[in-house]
């Protein structure tokens, strides 16, 4: 039991480790936000589904009462999500900062919103934990999606311009984080997303391993409408997280990873 307990401490900590990581890659972009004074070029989504994905896995977390971590981590990553929200919307058009707060709507208002009256009331708490377990699962997986976005943009341009190696090691590193993590406090709702975030992860570093020497195309060549912003859509399974995709987020979490 010990040493249990001793293998879900480690596997958290270094689950909360990547996750933080992944959660800063964004500041060197909202820093050109910063100096340009436009977010112009960017999208808020990312971090609006992040911060969406935190929310959802810190309401689990409370209920199931034995995932510190998984608190920890989004707690930070509501945190960072507000403030690069926050960021864009000061700095961005009139257009975009409409489309934002639609955004915020739909998701952190009325979404978070669905889920928690939906679930919350339950009178049974064993039926409540497994019904928002099985909703953090599904938006987990959808998130660890994003990541064929970049994969078809690859393969397309055979280009990894816009696939940075760093950020895809440490969404796979995370994803291995968060597996052990759920697997050892056995919650298949943890493990389970990071397996796929797992997957893409080693499938984006074989790409880049393929295209990584292969001459680049002129910016021209390119089509704008499927370039992604630096930020992952992450959940660590915590961010599920990742923001990644850059924002993939740890949930997932990150989940998110925000990130499980």
């Amino acid at each position: 039991m010990a040493l249990h307990l001793s293998w879900v401490f480690i596997f958290g900590i270094l689950g909360n480790a990547v996750s933080f990581m992944v959660s800063l890659a964004p500041l060197p972009a909202f820093y050109q936000i910063y100096k340009k004074k436009t977010s112009e070029g960017f999208q808020s989504i990312p971090y609006v589904v992040s911060l969406f994905s935190a929310m959802l896995w810190i309401y689990y977390a409370l209920l199931k009462k034995d995932a510190m971590f998984l608190i920890t981590i989004n707690t930070f990553c509501i945190f960072i999500q507000t403030f690069y929200i926050v960021t864009y919307f000061y700095y961005g058009p009139k257009k975009e900062k409409i489309v934002t707060v639609k955004l915020m709507l739909l998701f952190n208002v009325f979404g978070f919103g669905v889920v928690f009256l939906s679930t919350f009331f339950l009178p049974n708490h064993s039926i409540r934990l497994m019904i928002l377990g099985y909703i953090c699962m599904a938006f987990s997986l959808a998130v660890f999606l994003a990541p064929l976005a970049i994969v078809r943009k690859v393969i397309k341009t055979k280009s990894v311009e816009f696939m940075p190696f760093t950020l895809s090691v440490f969404l796979t590193l995370g994803a291995v984080m968060w597996f052990f993590y759920g697997l050892f406090l056995k919650d298949m709702n943890i493990a389970v997303p990071n397996i796929l975030g797992f997957i893409f992860g080693i499938l984006q570093m074989i790409l880049y391993a393929v295209y990584r020497n292969h001459p680049k195309k002129t910016v021209e060549e390119f089509d704008p409408k499927l370039q992604l912003s630096d930020h992952p859509v992450v959940v660590d399974v915590a961010k599920l997280g990742s923001d990644a995709v850059e924002t993939q987020g740890g949930n997932g979490r990150n989940g998110a990873f925000n990130k499980v």
